[in-house]
């Protein structure tokens, strides 16, 4: 199975992918943890990447391809898997189509998880005090929820025109989400 994953931050995205990897034994692929992972070990992507981040600008989506495309040609994707964070834009949803293509291969479902925003604000002031993040305020994690549903609206009304969009209530128990997921996306 090949799926993407969509949901505001503090959806509980992270959580439930490696849930529905496990399910499906399909590995989870978040573009954050290899950003994160290639910083950590000075790699020269993570170089660049820091780069860019520090000066507050967004990884191109040509660095970002790259990155997807080499971890999907992986053996363990082979047979599917979830990404989460990628894609974000329109245009890395067609260089994901193309990628796939390539294989013969193409996305099978998209799953947005909804989480009402008052929800999700209080979900991140929590992660915020619990992990010390002092630059989440809820001015901050507001603005983020507004670029989320600027920049991740035309994503789903894209994957909602072929038929891949599948939306499941984020709210409640990670075990209940879970549940729904699987109950939603079938086997």
């Amino acid at each position: 199975m090949r799926l993407i994953i969509l949901g505001p931050p503090g959806a509980g995205k992270g959580t439930q992918a490696t849930q529905i990897a496990e399910h499906y034994g399909i590995p989870a692929i978040s573009t954050g943890d290899i950003f994160r992972a290639n910083i950590k070990n000075e790699t020269e992507l993570g170089l660049q990447v820091k780069e860019i981040l520090a000066s507050g600008g967004y990884v191109s989506d040509d660095i970002t391809n790259a990155i997807v495309e080499a971890r999907l040609a992986e053996d363990d994707a082979a047979s599917g898997f979830l990404l989460d964070g990628y894609p974000r834009t329109t245009a890395q949803v067609t260089a994901l189509d193309a990628m796939l293509a390539k294989g013969d291969h193409s996305v099978d479902k998209v799953l947005e998880l909804v989480v009402d925003d008052e929800v999700v604000v209080q979900r991140l002031l929590k992660r915020a005090e619990l992990e010390g993040r002092a630059d989440d305020t809820e001015e901050v994690i507001r603005e983020r929820m507004a670029i989320y549903h600027r920049e991740t609206k035309p994503l789903s009304d894209a994957y909602a025109e072929r038929g891949l969009l599948v939306t499941v209530d984020g709210e409640g128990e990670v075990d209940e989400v879970a549940e729904r997921i699987v109950a939603t996306l079938g086997a």
